[in-house]
């Protein structure tokens, strides 16, 4: 029998791939982990975290504005301090960063920091050294698509936003995904003045039409300028900034631009073709059902996969992968009623099918929506409006979708998530006595379905 340096070898020390490593070991299997960047990956560093971090620090605009309507009187307009914030956020992610770490060394796991590619079925080589193992995973993630264009290494990524310097007075942001809608939400907010630019009709797309509208409305509203149905086709140094050409050669003035325009696998360099392990045309790591690549001794899981782009989900998947390797084979994840959110201003939550997703799947529907103004803003002199929606299968009367547009949203559908997962009926929302006065509660008092 072949000795093997390692029995699991993870590429990549995201979350995916640290929640394995740390799992396989814990389960007593030599493990070694391999990252090139800090660990956490793009979730901890340049992600979910940092984003959070900067929205709450956009929050505060909104706070300072509601303030005097509660009778609080403000002597003296707040001053924001980008470099101070940057420094802060820094901080706390270097802690985070070390937690990791910490988690690994604790667990027994083999830390390798350098840049790692598959020699074959069972070889990885990090920084000309090469190291055996019987099992690998690949958990790499995803990173930002930067469309070719004149001009466009003058755009910056999502990566890059963080640290920004000096803070953009004017700032395009390119896209209309919810890494576009995040950001101009977050520098809207901390006072730049933000143009989104979408070459679609609406922004989110994928999620509850119903929802990117309100939504959209309310970002307007709130200062985001948006820039529909047009595309970028080239930029330029002017004398006042960067020069952004649009089709029918409109031009926009900026001091920085974002091009949110997606994500793509994070998969160049990696040795996969050496390996034998195959991609798909969007260069998507191909895996069946148990996360299994072309090559039986190697899995992946995550981004790199592009199954579905969601922290909790590669953390579920490497999940997956360990107990199918060194435990008891019984962990399944299903991909159905997965709850997500977008930390916009006003925040998005929402868990299972859109509309229009739940009357291809279902037929017959049953909606369910309400507008308001929740009770903060009576006082607050903010116009912001919330909107909740259920949609419900008429023949089981069960709750399959559930989106929301409002503040804390994310927090609120978390909880919802769990009653849609073990099959709550329309009913037994109804009969479930609402929290008064909250904005949750509306999800349990919505009594007349809409219309057709």
């Amino acid at each position: 029998m072949r000795h093997y340096d390692f029995d699991f070898f993870v590429i990549g020390g995201g979350s995916g791939g640290v929640r394995a490593a740390r799992q396989a070991a814990q389960l007593g299997a030599r493990v070694g982990l391999a990252e090139a960047a800090e660990l956490g990956g793009t979730c901890v560093n340049v992600g979910c975290v940092p984003k959070k971090l900067y929205s709450y620090a956009a929050g505060y605009a909104e706070a300072f504005e509601e303030a005097a309507g509660f009778g609080w009187e403000l002597p003296e307009p707040p001053r924001f301090d980008w470099a101070r914030l940057k420094t802060q956020r820094a901080a706390e992610i270097r802690r985070l960063n070390g937690i990791y770490g910490s988690l690994l060394e604790t667990a027994g796991v083999t830390v390798l920091n350098g840049w790692a590619q598959l020699v074959d079925a069972h070889t990885v080589e990090v920084d000309g050294r090469r190291h055996s193992a019987r099992h690998l995973l690949v958990a790499t993630g995803g990173t930002p698509f930067m469309p070719e264009m004149p001009g466009s290494e003058l755009a910056l990524s999502s990566d890059a936003m963080f640290d920004l310097d000096p803070f953009p007075r004017r700032l395009l942001v390119v896209g209309g995904g919810y890494i576009a809608c995040e950001f101009a939400s977050i520098f809207n907010g901390l006072g730049a003045e933000v143009t989104l630019l979408h070459r679609r009709a609406h922004v989110l797309g994928g999620f509850d039409d119903d929802v990117r509208q309100f939504l959209a409305g309310e970002m307007t509203k709130a200062g985001v300028k948006l820039h529909l149905n047009s595309e970028v086709t080239a930029l330029s140094r002017g004398p006042g900034g960067l020069l952004v050409t649009l089709t029918r050669a409109e031009q926009i003035e900026a001091d920085a631009v974002l091009f949110a325009t997606g994500r793509r696998p994070n998969t160049e360099g990696l040795g996969l073709e050496a390996a034998g392990v195959k991609v798909n045309d969007k260069g998507a790591i191909v895996v069946d059902a148990h996360y299994r690549t072309s090559v039986p001794s190697i899995q992946a899981v995550g981004d790199v996969c592009t199954r579905v782009p969601l922290t909790p989900v590669a953390l579920a998947e490497a999940m997956v992968v360990v107990d199918a390797l060194f435990g008891q084979g019984k962990r399944r994840l299903d991909y159905e009623f997965i709850p997500t959110a977008v930390f916009t201003h006003p925040n998005v939550g929402t868990c299972g099918y859109s509309e229009a997703d739940a009357r291809a799947k279902f037929g017959d529907v049953a909606i369910y929506s309400s507008e308001f103004r929740a009770l903060r803003h009576t006082l607050s002199g903010r116009t912001e409006r919330s909107f909740m929606k259920l949609v419900v299968d008429r023949k089981t009367d069960r709750v399959v979708g559930l989106h929301m547009v409002g503040a804390d949203a994310g927090e609120i559908v978390q909880g919802f998530a769990v009653a849609m997962r073990a099959g709550a009926t329309k009913a037994l929302f109804d009969s479930t006595l609402g929290i008064h006065p909250t904005v949750a509660e509306e999800f349990v008092t919505l009594r007349e379905p809409m219309p057709g």
